[in-house]
């Protein structure tokens, strides 16, 4: 097989972190409404994303993610209080370190979405795939694991 015939059959694999509370419940939604979702998308839960510590979205990548994404509830409707707060700013913080490391901005984003947005989800999540698979695969900190 040429090499460009395995980018063709190239599939990303990407890693959600999602918040207990509102993103989980909104691919659990998702799910139960049928929505068609990218079977490349591995879904971690997580209490809540302000959880979801730096070293957690490095590993991913290390591990061999193309992409990372942190999904938690809308900005004020937290369920800890602040926690979605906390990860707005480290979402900055980890946007810009991985930029220095030479990710491409894309690889990793953080989403807003509640509970009761299935479709939100499952549009974001078709999304990413797509904005990952223009990018290609991620050949920075890959390890054989």
């Amino acid at each position: 097989m040429s090499v460009e015939q395995s980018q063709n059959n190239w599939e990303p694999k990407i890693v959600a972190f999602c918040c207990n509370w509102c993103s989980y419940a909104g691919a659990d939604l998702a799910g139960i409404s049928r929505l068609k979702q990218p079977p490349n998308m591995r879904i971690i839960r997580v209490p809540c994303s302000g959880r979801v510590n730096p070293a957690f979205i490095l590993r991913a990548f290390q591990g061999g993610a193309d992409g990372v994404l942190v999904a938690g509830c809308h900005p004020g409707d937290c369920h800890y209080s602040t926690g979605n707060y906390f990860t707005r700013r480290r979402f900055l913080v980890i946007k810009r370190l991985l930029e220095y490391f030479g990710f491409e901005p894309g690889r990793f984003q953080a989403r807003w979405i509640s509970g009761s947005e299935g479709q939100k989800f499952a549009d974001n999540a078709w999304q990413m795939v797509d904005e990952i698979k223009a990018l290609g695969p991620n050949q920075r900190m890959k390890q054989d694991v």
